[in-house]
């Protein structure tokens, strides 16, 4: 069985469905997915409702992003927060407008059963931000925590790449997992635009949302595919840019 990671779609399904065509699929297979499926390209809705049609066939972990939870509020409480419809939520409201009714109740649904992080049985950390805690993520005093700070990412972008495990300066918070495989801040900031590794944290959000393409990652052999840069797929749109 393959574990597979796919990261930060944000409206993408194009980019989604050329990337997943890449790979042999197969039901043994477990696909953990990062979050952010929504806010930037035009198929918002299309996307969480291919989710859900893939989810029947395959082994699936859906994990929260920022951007699902902000649509959530719009969608359950319609709270549509000015800044959160200048970063992408505008294209999701318009996506949104014409589920029916029933559709509608199974996104909200959706969105309701996303889950913050998940440990696999080789002591894996899947989350889409990261985490605080020295403890972990199961002890953050706030549960949004793990899907929008963005310092676990910082620190090991900025740690001595000299700096071994056993040093009194490694960071306690790496020391608990196996590996650690996150999102929400694109690789394309330093210049990336495939997964990038420190430490033993995986960033494998490419840039889908900007300039950059789709990717998933095998997280045991390390093999990588991509899509074609997301925004050559919506060639009349801004995304986020």
């Amino acid at each position: 069985m393959r574990t597979l990671v796919i990261g930060d779609i944000h409206g993408g399904l194009k980019g989604l469905k050329q990337v997943l065509q890449k790979i042999d699929l197969s039901t043994s297979d477990q696909f953990i997915y990062l979050g952010d499926y929504v806010d930037g390209w035009s198929e918002a809705a299309e996307t969480v409702s291919f989710l859900l049609d893939f989810s029947e066939k395959y082994s699936c972990v859906f994990l929260r992003g920022n951007h699902d939870d902000l649509l959530y509020d719009f969608l359950k409480n319609d709270d549509a927060k000015s800044l959160w419809i200048q970063q992408g939520g505008e294209s999701s409201i318009t996506s949104y407008a014409s589920l029916s009714e029933t559709e509608l109740e199974k996104h909200i649904r959706f969105f309701e059963e996303l889950i913050n992080y998940h440990i696999d049985s080789q002591n894996r950390l899947y989350c889409h931000a990261g985490f605080t805690n020295e403890k972990g993520p199961q002890f953050e005093y706030y549960s949004h925590t793990t899907y929008w700070d963005r310092s676990l990412w910082e620190m090991v972008c900025a740690m001595d790449t000299n700096l071994f495990i056993d040093d009194n300066r490694y960071p306690k918070r790496l020391k608990l997992f196996k590996e650690i495989y996150l999102g929400h801040t694109s690789v394309t900031k330093i210049g990336k635009t495939k997964p990038v590794n420190f430490a033993n944290v995986w960033n494998v959000d490419t840039g889908a949302a900007f300039r950059g393409p789709l990717s998933i990652i095998d997280v045991d052999t390390k093999e990588v595919w991509q899509s074609e840069p997301v925004w050559e797929l919506y060639p009349n749109e801004i995304g986020r840019n």
